[in-house]
Parts: C-alpha cells; sequence; structure tokens
C-alpha cells in the first residue's frame, strides 16, 4: 500500500511565498539554525536518519558556499551555540550552530511541527543553493563520490573539498570557452569586413557562423536550446538581425576578467577569488598567507569556516587533512588545554600556540590581534559582541579601547598584561609589615606637605567654593529652564516626553553601572590574594589581638 501513496511537492509554495530571490535569501535565518539544530539532534524513533543526514547535507553546503566565496562577516560564541552572519549577495543572514554535544531530546517537544518546519525549509533551501552554486558556476547537489565522502572525516570537510575543485575546474572551462568564442566572432567580422557589403547569401553565411557562436556557450544555449533551427532559418530571411554583437561584448568582458584572475596569481585560491567583491576580497586577505593546524580536542566545524572564510589554510588531526601537523609552514596551532603536552615539544619552533578565541575575535575586528593575550594556559580577554554598538549604548569595554589603538599604530605592553594573569599568588605576595611601612611612609609624608602647604590650601578651598558656588546656580537655572518648557508642553507631549527621559535614564545608569563594574575590577587586580589591602590590615589586628 505505501506504492500507492499519494506524492506531493512544496515547489509552488517556495514560488509564490518568494517571487524574487532576494526574498528568499532575507526570509533563510530560521530555516538554517533549523536545519543545523537537526543536523546535530540524533536518530531515533521520532527522527529518521534520512532527516539527519539531509539535514547535514544541506548544512555542509550552505557552509561550503559560506567559506568558498567569503561570506562570513561576523561570529560569536555564546551559551546557545555560535552565531554567524553572512553577507550574500548584498542580504544579512544569520543563524546559531549548535555546540558538538550530546542534545538533549525533551518530551514535551512536538516533533512533528519541526518535521513539518523543516519539510519546508529543506525545498527552500535546495532552490536558494541551486541558485547560489549556480551563480559561482558550479552545479548543485555536488557530485559526492563515495570514496570522498568516506575518506573524509566531515560532510563539511568534503564540500569544502569538491566545491573548491569544481570551482576551478568550472571557471578553467568557462574560461576556455570564452576565449574560443571570442576568437571565433573576431574571425567572423574580419571575413565580413574583407568582402564588403557582400550579397545576400554571405549575411546569411554570417548570421548562421553567429548563432553557431551563440550556441557554443552554455549561458546561450540553454536560453536558445528550444529554438527550431528551421524557425531561425526562416526568421533570418524575413528579418536579418545581428545577434551575436551584444553576446560578443558580454563574453569579452566575461574574457578579460578572467584573464586579469589568472594574471593575478596561480594558486588553488585563483579560482574561488574570482565570485569576491570588494568587502569579501578585503576579509579574505585577514588570514592571507597563514596556516592553521587545530588540534583534536577543538571543535572543527565552525573554526574551519571562519578560517577559510578569511583567506587562510587549515589544517587538522585526521587522515584526510590536508596538512600534517608537523608541517613546517604551520603559523598557528590552535589548542585548547590548560598547558602544551610533552609531545608537542617535537614540533616545529616557529608556530604560534594560541586558544581558539584568537581567531575569532580576529575575525570580528578585522585584526590580527597579538598571539600573546591568547597564548595557552593565559587569562583570555573578554569575548566580546561584535553585534554591540559601542557609541550607540555609551560605553566601550576596556579591551575595545586597547584593539582600537593597536589598530592605531600604539605599542602596548602586552607581555605585562600576560604576566598579570599568569603570575602565580606566590610571587604577588608581599608582607603586611611592608604594607604598614609604606601605610606610615605615605601619611608622614602628607603630614609634612600639610603643615608646609596650609596657606595655599586655604586659597585654593575659596576658590573652590566660588566655583561650586557657580556650577550649582547654573544647573539650578538649567532645572528651572526645563520646568518652564514641560508646563507649555501639551499632556500627550508631556508624557511622551517623560518617556524618553525615562530610557535615557535607564541607559545612563547601565552605563554608570558598567563602569562601576570596570573600576572594580581594575581595583581587584591590585588585591592581594584576592583582598584588598583595607581587608589585609584588619585581618592582621584581628589576629593581633587573638595573639
Amino acid at each position: 500500500m505505501d506504492n500507492y501513496a499519494p506524492t506531493y511537492t512544496l515547489h509552488h509554495l517556495v514560488r509564490e511565498r518568494y517571487p524574487r530571490f532576494i526574498d528568499a535569501i532575507s526570509d533563510i535565518d530560521d530555516a538554517l539554525t533549523l536545519v543545523y539544530l537537526f543536523a546535530a539532534l540524533p536518530s531515533e524513533k521520532r527522527i529518521k536518519s534520512r532527516i539527519t543526514n539531509k539535514a547535514k547535507s544541506l548544512a555542509a553546503a550552505w557552509g561550503a558556499y559560506c567559506a568558498t566565496t567569503s561570506s562570513i562577516t561576523k561570529s560569536f560564541v555564546s551559551v546557545k551555540g555560535v552565531y554567524f552572519e553572512a553577507n550574500v549577495q548584498g542580504s544579512t543572514v544569520r543563524w546559531i550552530i549548535p555546540h558538538a554535544f550530546t542534545q538533549n531530546m525533551p518530551d514535551d517537544v512536538d516533533y512533528r511541527v519541526m518535521l513539518t518546519f523543516f519539510e519546508f525549509y529543506e525545498t527552500l533551501l535546495g532552490f536558494v543553493l541551486y541558485k547560489l552554486y549556480n551563480d559561482i558556476g558550479v552545479r548543485y547537489p555536488l557530485a559526492i563520490s563515495n570514496v570522498e565522502r568516506n575518506s573524509a572525516s566531515s560532510v563539511l570537510a568534503a564540500n569544502i573539498r569538491v566545491l573548491s575543485r569544481e570551482t576551478r575546474t568550472a571557471k578553467g572551462m568557462v574560461s576556455n570557452a570564452v576565449a574560443e568564442a571570442v576568437a571565433a566572432a573576431n574571425e567572423v567580422e574580419t571575413a565580413g569586413g574583407a568582402d564588403g557589403d557582400g550579397s545576400f547569401e554571405d549575411k546569411k553565411k554570417l548570421s548562421k557562423k553567429s548563432k553557431v557562436l551563440i550556441k557554443s556557450v552554455d549561458v546561450a544555449l540553454n536560453r536558445i536550446a528550444n529554438e527550431d533551427s528551421d524557425e531561425d532559418s526562416n526568421s533570418d530571411d524575413e528579418d536579418d538581425v545581428d545577434l551575436s554583437a551584444p553576446l560578443k561584448a558580454a563574453l569579452e568582458s566575461i574574457s578579460n576578467a578572467e584573464q586579469q584572475l589568472v594574471g593575478a596569481g596561480t594558486s588553488d585560491e585563483a579560482g574561488p577569488s574570482a565570485l569576491l567583491d570588494d568587502d569579501a576580497t578585503k576579509r579574505r586577505r585577514l588570514f592571507a598567507g597563514l596556516t592553521l593546524f587545530i588540534s583534536r580536542e577543538v571543535p572543527r566545524g565552525y573554526l574551519e569556516l571562519v578560517c577559510l572564510a578569511f583567506g587562510g589554510k587549515v589544517g587538522w588531526e585526521d587522515r584526510d587533512s590536508p596538512i600534517s601537523a608537523n608541517d613546517p609552514s604551520i603559523t598557528h596551532h590552535i589548542v585548547d588545554r590548560p598547558k602544551l603536552p610533552s609531545s608537542f615539544d617535537a614540533l616545529p619552533k616557529s608556530r604560534e600556540f594560541v586558544q581558539p578565541q584568537w581567531l575569532l575575535d580576529c575575525a570580528n575586528f578585522h585584526f590580527l590581534l597579538p598571539c600573546s593575550r591568547y597564548a595557552v594556559g593565559a587569562t583570555l580577554p573578554p569575548h566580546l559582541s561584535p553585534w554591540v554598538d559601542d557609541e550607540e549604548e555609551g560605553y566601550k569595554p576596556a579591551y575595545a579601547e586597547e584593539v582600537e589603538r593597536l589598530k592605531n599604530g600604539e605599542v602596548i605592553d602586552t607581555e605585562a598584561t600576560v604576566a598579570a594573569g599568569l603570575v602565580d599568588e606566590s610571587g604577588d605576595e608581599t608582607s603586611a609589615d611592608d604594607e604598614d611601612k609604606k601605610e606610615n611612609d605615605k601619611s608622614d609624608g602628607e603630614a609634612i606637605v600639610e603643615s608646609s602647604d596650609d596657606h595655599s590650601d586655604s586659597e585654593e578651598e575659596d576658590d573652590g567654593v566660588k566655583a561650586e558656588k557657580m556650577k550649582k546656580r547654573k544647573r539650578a537655572e538649567e532645572e528651572e529652564t526645563k520646568e518652564l518648557a514641560k508646563m507649555m508642553m501639551s499632556k500627550k507631549a508631556a508624557r511622551l516626553y517623560g518617556r524618553m527621559q525615562h530610557g535615557l535614564d535607564q541607559k545612563a545608569k547601565k552605563v554608570e553601572d558598567l563602569q562601576q563594574r570596570r573600576k572594580d575590577l581594575e581595583y581587584s587586580k591590585q588585591k592581594k590574594g584576592g583582598k584588598t589591602i583595607v581587608k589585609q590590615k584588619v585581618e592582621r589586628l584581628k589576629k593581633e589581638r587573638r595573639d
């Protein structure tokens, strides 16, 4: 009976809901998030293995496209997962990749509703990926053989490898076809110019040669494949129109662009770089020339996407890695351990060992940050969200200010900062007697200064009192002016003004809280064993009294 079950498709729903391709791109945020969620879920009774495999395939195809075209712009690791943002054909797309943990399957969730959404999103992403891959000259779905799929350590790695190969191959085939077509068009024009005006038969032959030229190109062939040659010949007799001129101009522009690409470089990245706009080209230069190796304890999926999207080369500890761990070309080794094992001593000394956050922060700030702040075992700087506008919030974190100074070319003593994070408690300790001596010396010095500067202090106090009175008077005048202005407002305007002022007060209070927390944090760094100097003195006095 299953063979006689009715079948249906959702293609018409996708075409009706998204009449333009840009509309579909702008609405795939939820689709990608759900697809990545199903790709991370285990296969059980409620979720078939076919669903999870299809979700993994769609997620890998999307990730491979973003990595190849350098579409990823921002990333952020949170408790929920890893947030990503990509710029795809001018549209901003955001999605979440769950952490690589064993997912809990709650019983109070209706998975049938989720499967219904997945069925529609599967069709939508199929349309979107087909169009995106077609725009870069690659056929979708990718022709991944069983050998390539089994030899790869992940579906994403297999997709990225095949897509890179297909992109280079497709660009080479198009370049050759365009060059041949343009050369043929030039020969036809030369022959036509030598014969002068020519007879009607010559023009007819020239028109037929032009149509052969058009059919030699895949794009034009798809457009005129349904036309019949007899109808073409009849139309030539009735109306002689040169159809090859506009196509020739387009072919020449494509050929020139690809020749410039070939002249720019002959590396493996030459093929995908033809697909990049100006912003993507700038992003791809960030890790250009760098080779990163991901250790086995680090989740490789999203880090590989970020590294490839920003122009770096990546390797990992597996059989299908293009780079081995002992390769001397490795510039950065990403490790997530409290300290390096002894086995790493045999590796080349020309590489930097950094924590995974270094890769994400460099991509978010679009700047290669110093590796010393992200060394193995070091206290990491705060992982700032790239979606927070510091100017709009009215507060800029200290680390953002430090990165801004680095971008401006200022030299910052990062070694001292790292040493403060790595130093032992025994190195921080100073004796209580030394603190008392310092405080006593400070109090004696202050007494001497006070005795010598009594006269000058009295004059400064008078000036300070006058300045304070002037500020209070000016503040009172401003408050009175505001109250008079509020009295002239209507009830509706006054209510709206009150809500606006309440929002501004809440924002100012939030900024003050952040600044106070920042001061407390900076002050806590100067503590001894997590205790302030005053608290240490109190504890010392209590101890002396007990003794």
